[in-house]
């Protein structure tokens, strides 16, 4: 007894000792006075002090003043205090610290209206805590928390009382589970024990979920909430709505399953309460550095009435969708890359998992490529696989394989060492292009895999080689003159033969097995030059009209070949020429000799005009026409209709705001009584340069307020996979920083090949934009109208509301085949994306 009293008086002793030694050198500085706020105290104790004392350095600061009891062995820091010690720091208006116990108790402080301020905030680490008060045990590093806020992951953790062990695991009593990020959270999950296992899970007992305080019929027996910044595998719950085709459905639920940080993958069904189902995988993979792809494949079987009745059908569809990209870096000198589209023509016409532009489209295409470059040579090999299908005519066209070998253009006279200028000769390179191609086009409902040969049977495949050789020279200085000559082959395995059949009066038509060949060739010389004109103003603001002309005439020539070329003859002693290549997939051979003389105009408009707001480059320049294209040629070795129809074209952009695209079609030849068109030129008999035919006028306006100067700057900081997943779901982010977009397209077309009676005139305007109400609501509208039909095209109104922690969106389609809305509530926060509420309601009109 008397050791253990001996060694306590031994203790007190050495820490008054100690205190003094370090405390009263800096009385001098701490001030008892608690008016001076600029007084600054800072104490340290060392940890060789006794068995009892802390093993590292504890730092204490205030503003106001520290007062030190010896008889009781506290300290008391007034005045924004703060200690630290290791990685521990403790901040509050007071704080009290129990030099025995090694406790240190800290508090906020009262204001004259009786608001609090300074109350206390502990960090640990990357964790930290708000609370009212917080005791803290520096040995046992066990503290009691009251009246707390702290982040967990991506949520945050409200309790009136929090325990936290030296595990860092926290034990709450009377908590909430919230992703909002205020004091008083929009919506928050309530239970009376909650357990956080730091870079864990969060776990619940019974729980409820409140909005604005507010008790919901949404509860739940127990809770896991995931508390880490890696993904987890977990439930996606599915959202639900209504058909008046095909019932109450569930869309969307299944299982995400997490595997590690280069896959994952989720699988997801749809279920309706009329016999319909749908299922969906969903996989994305990812090796940084090398590669990143995605898998999609849906199925799904819709019916429609009940077996009983008559009416009674039922539709499977499916979809694949592969997308994988190679990193640029990984493979330089070769390059594999997949966008695979594919699946029956009517998969998204009734599907209420398809977006939008799945809806509109016509067409899927696919292509996987490999692309081989082949280093120090000029070669450079291509194998594709290709598939293109229309959903309109249901035809379907696969490429399997498309092979291609392309050799860069090589200057074979071109001396090792130049010196001097550079010959005429050194500038003659040719190049070398193979094409080899496996094509086969039927109506998607052949495409069955128990019957393959029929298709097998359908294929059409061959070969070309191309062989260009040409030059450029400079002529009478102003002049550019470009010679070239071009070789072809083509190659087929298979060809036709034609007969005239008296028992049946009509020809019939053999296929060939075997090998076949045609040659063609060509040469041409084309001449073209630039002249400029400019004419001044005197004006104050304009300043100049720069005309830029380029004309071009050009002289080429295709010989007669008679390859492949064959003929039979009918009852009537009548003979028909053809060619054994009719149905090549490259075509034929050219069999008519032609000369022909080609023009062409190509004229460009500018204006130069005074910039006021641009006192460095004082004069800009106005595009008033781009690009004013007129060609066309002449066939000196035709026997008639000489002239070919004249082409023309314009392109051009108002205040960089209005894009003007026009091409037309203009015939030089006039049309008899009965509409045939014949060998007399249409200035001779109606005057005027020709008949205008067709013509296309594409319009487009787009209109845009400005983005706030630090929204572009917040954005240069995204990572890649950020904007990937953006441009990938672009429907699920809303930008408020730009308060009105409007885009308006106009395109009319004008056809008349012969009299009146065939004229066609077909116009459509598309318009498109959104505007921000307020910071938080924001409305979006698409659509468009068919004059022909005088009906609206496919429209869509959107409504997005911004609710802090929670986001609410509306889709409404007014009008059409897919009349319908969609309503649903959903928190922002990634980890509780899945929390939603959707209303969906698809009336009667399928």
């Amino acid at each position: 007894m008397k050791n253990n009293i001996y060694t306590n008086n031994l203790k007190t002793f050495f820490k008054v000792v100690i205190l003094l030694f370090i405390v009263l050198p800096s009385l001098g500085v701490a001030q008892t006075d608690t008016t001076r706020t600029d007084s600054l105290v800072v104490l340290t104790i060392d940890s060789f002090i006794s068995k009892d004392a802390l093993e590292s350095k504890v730092k204490y600061k205030a503003t106001d003043s520290i007062r030190f009891d010896m008889k009781s062995q506290q300290v008391f820091l007034f005045g924004e205090s703060e200690i630290y010690y290791e990685d521990i720091e403790l901040k509050a208006e007071e704080i009290e610290s129990d030099l025995d116990s090694n406790v240190v108790t800290a508090r906020g402080k009262q204001d004259s209206t009786g608001k609090y301020f300074g109350e206390p905030i502990f960090k640990q680490a990357t964790k930290e805590f708000n609370a009212h008060e917080i005791k803290y045990n520096f040995n046992t590093k066990k503290g009691l928390i009251t009246d707390v806020k702290t982040q967990e992951g991506g949520g945050y953790i409200h309790g009136n009382k929090i325990y936290k062990n030296p595990d860092n695991i926290l034990y709450i009593k009377n908590g909430k589970y919230t992703t909002c990020n205020l004091a008083e959270p929009h919506y928050h999950f309530g239970a009376t024990k909650l357990k956080v296992i730091p870079n864990d899970k969060i776990i619940t007992g019974p729980a409820d979920l409140f909005i604005e305080n507010a008790p919901t019929p949404f509860a739940i027996p127990f809770g896991f909430f995931p508390n880490s910044n890696k993904q987890r595998s977990g439930i996606v719950i599915p959202e639900p709505g209504e058909s008046a085709q095909y019932g109450f459905f569930m869309l969307n639920g299944g299982y995400y399953l997490y595997v590690n940080e280069h896959l994952d993958a989720q699988l997801t069904g749809d279920f309706y309460s009329k016999g319909s189902w749908g299922a969906k995988f969903n996989s994305n993979y990812k090796d940084r550095y090398h590669f990143n792809g995605n898998v999609n494949l849906s199925y799904s079987v819709f019916k429609n009435s009940e077996k009983e009745f008559p009416d009674f059908s039922e539709r499977k569809d499916f979809f694949f969708r592969w997308r994988h990209n190679q990193d640029p870096k990984a493979r330089p000198n070769s390059v594999f890359s997949a966008n695979v589209n594919f699946g029956t023509t009517t998969n998204f016409t009734n599907n209420f998992n398809s977006t939008s532009n799945d809806y509109l489209s016509s067409t899927a295409n696919s292509s996987i490529s490999y692309t081989k470059r082949f280093g120090n040579s000029p070669f450079t090999l291509n194998l594709n696989a290709s598939h293109s299908q229309n959903n309109l005519t249901k035809l379907i066209t696969v490429r399997l394989p498309d092979i291609a070998l392309n050799m860069a253009r090589i200057y074979p006279l071109k001396r090792k060492n130049t010196v001097g200028s550079q010959r005429f000769y050194e500038k003659i390179g040719f190049g070398y292009a193979m094409s080899a191609r496996n094509e086969v086009t039927a109506l998607d409902s052949l495409f069955n895999i128990n019957e393959p040969q029929y298709l097998t049977e359908k294929f059409k495949n061959g070969m070309r080689h191309n062989i260009p050789i040409n030059t450029s020279l400079k002529v009478f200085k102003y002049f550019s003159l470009t010679p070239s000559f071009n070789y072809s082959e083509i190659w087929y395995l298979k060809t036709i033969n034609k007969n005239w059949s008296d028992t049946s009066n009509s020809v019939y038509t053999d296929t060939i097995n075997g090998f076949a060949r045609g040659n063609s060739y060509n040469m041409s010389a084309n001449l073209t030059t630039k002249v400029f004109g400019m004419y001044s103003f005197k004006s104050k603001n304009i300043k100049a009209l720069r005309h830029v002309i380029t004309p071009s005439v050009g002289l080429s020539y295709v010989p007669e070949n008679n390859s492949g070329l064959r003929s039979y003859t009918d009852s009537s002693n009548t003979t028909y020429d053809y060619s054994i290549f009719q149905d090549g997939i490259y075509g034929t051979s050219n069999t008519v000799e032609a000369g022909l003389l080609n023009f062409g105009l190509l004229q460009n408009f500018e204006m130069k005009v005074r910039n006021r707001k641009d006192t460095i480059n004082p004069i800009s320049k106005i595009t008033l026409i781009d690009n004013l294209g007129l060609t066309t040629n002449y066939n000196m070795l035709a026997d008639s209709f000489n002239w070919s129809n004249i082409s023309l074209t314009a392109r051009t952009s108002i205040f960089k705001k209005i894009n003007l695209n026009f091409n037309s079609t203009i015939d030089p030849y006039a049309l008899d009584t009965n509409g045939t068109r014949v060998n007399k030129s249409h200035y001779s008999q109606e005057g005027g340069l020709g008949r205008l035919t067709n013509a296309n006028l594409a319009a487009s306006f787009s209109l845009r307020s400005k983005t706030s100067h630090k929204k572009e700057k917040e954005s240069k900081f995204a990572t890649e996979e950020e904007l990937a997943y953006i441009n990938s779901n672009l429907d699920d982010y809303i930008d408020f920083d730009i308060p009105w977009t409007l885009n308006i397209g106009y395109n009319v077309n004008y056809s008349k090949p012969q009299f009146e009676d065939s004229k066609r005139v077909i116009q459509t305007l598309n318009f498109s934009g959104d505007v921000s109400l307020t910071k938080k609501w924001k409305v979006g509208f698409s659509s468009g109208y068919d004059f022909q039909n005088h009906k609206y095209t496919y429209t869509t109104i959107n409504i997005y509301r911004d609710l802090h922690c929670w986001e609410m969106s509306m889709q409404w389609v007014p009008i059409g085949f897919r009349q319908s809305y969609t309503f649903t509530i959903k928190v922002k926060s990634s980890i509780l994306q899945d929390l939603k509420l959707t209303r969906r309601n698809i009336p009667s009109v399928f």
